[in-house]
């Protein structure tokens, strides 16, 4: 499934969009001309040295959501700089861009994170300061006051907008956060109800296999081993069942359903009405419990696969036991690029089940496109 690579291409993605922001901005500048000296405020360096300030302050926002402290503070250095040699372009408009990044990437957890804009307006009004000092011949203030007002603002507008898109985004993972667990509680609540349903159907077995066992003890005893055989094979799968049940509330609120408790004998049916290619092998001996487990899981991935792979797509199911194992896959080859379960908790549901089972689960995209869900369950065998 290659989880690495997405990061990556979505680190390339966002520097590239930064990159056409900077080029956009490089190309308005040029065009309205601010770039150079003005009749009002004459040069006082070479006129190269405006065009290499401003390079040096637009490169690195390229990078500025990967590393957005160290770029704002480079930024702003040039930026300082400009001010001092009286070379301003702009309204400290690439400074901002990057202060956006800082105050948008996580909370202030000191008190200069928390006062950076301040901070960065003290720095350059000292700098501004120290050229009216520099040159008090000349009427600094009329090329540079308004650009460095306009900047203030610019720099405090970032400041602000990056900490609400913070703060909505903390938000937004706190309320995620809040509907996974409950979907946790309700999945296991689910769960114990179906294991409560197993547990009753394993007892009224063992109760009439034992009437069996005591009604034929001495005239067929080969009929009563059998049926102790059963007992106990039952009445083992039941106690681990209802060993995974504990601490698991089951809720009255919601009448049971009186169904049997479907298995791996209603996989052929799942996959016939999902037009899905099924191969079982081993299935005869699980323990209800796993039975129920494996049935689910299968479930909730077909049902992924017809939200979100297409009504075209090829689907795959392989479930196999060894005894003492279960393995299942369900892949398709679906083109459509959405996420599965995007407003559900299938997912969710399915890591509840194999954990406890002591397995693991795996779901994600395919190399070569399609999406699969994957799954090991762990099982006593029946001696």
């Amino acid at each position: 499934m290659h989880p690495p690579a997405q990061p990556r291409s979505r680190a390339v993605r966002l520097i590239a969009l930064d990159g056409v922001v900077v080029l956009a901005y490089v190309v308005v500048l040029l065009a309205t001309g601010p770039v150079g000296p003005s009749a009002a405020r004459p040069a006082t360096a070479a006129p190269w040295e405006q065009f290499a300030l401003a390079g040096a302050a637009l490169a690195p926002l390229a990078v500025r959501r990967l590393w957005p402290l160290p770029v704002y503070l480079v930024t702003l250095a040039v930026s300082v700089l400009a001010v001092l040699r009286d070379q301003l372009w702009d309204p400290l408009l690439p400074a901002a861009y990057a202060l956006y990044a800082v105050t948008a990437a996580r909370m202030p957890r000191s008190w200069w994170e928390r006062w950076l804009p301040g901070l960065s307006i003290g720095l350059l009004l000292g700098t501004a300061a120290l050229g009216v000092a520099r040159e008090p011949g000349q009427d600094w203030w009329r090329g540079n006051a308004g650009p460095l007002v306009l900047g203030f603002l610019a720099l405090l507008a970032a400041a602000e907008l990056g900490r609400a898109a913070q703060q909505r985004r903390a938000d937004a993972v706190r309320t995620a956060q809040r509907i996974a667990r409950q979907a946790v509680d309700e999945e296991r609540l689910r769960i114990a109800r179906e294991l409560h349903d197993v547990v009753t159907h394993s007892m009224g077995l063992i109760a009439v296999k034992a009437g069996v066992a005591n009604h034929v003890v001495r005239t067929r005893p080969e009929e009563a081993h059998e049926a102790l055989r059963v007992i106990e094979q039952t009445s083992r799968n039941a106690l681990n069942d209802m060993r995974r049940m504990v601490g698991v509330l089951r809720s009255d609120e919601q009448p049971a359903d009186l169904a049997p408790a479907p298995g791996p004998e209603a996989l052929g049916d799942l996959a016939r009405r999902a037009g899905a290619e099924l191969t079982a092998r081993g299935l005869a001996d699980l323990p209800d419990g796993v039975g129920l487990a494996v049935h689910r899981i299968v479930q909730e991935a077909l049902t992924n696969v017809a939200k979100h792979a297409g009504p075209r797509a090829r689907c795959v199911i392989a479930v196999e036991a060894d005894g003492g194992e279960v393995r299942l896959s369900v892949v398709d080859d679906g083109t459509n690029p959405a996420p599965p379960n995007a407003g559900g908790h299938g997912l969710i549901g399915m890591r509840e089940r194999v954990a406890m089972y002591g397995g693991a689960l795996a779901a994600g995209p395919e190399p070569g496109g399609g999406f699969a869900v994957r799954a090991t369950l762990r099982y006593e065998a029946a001696r």
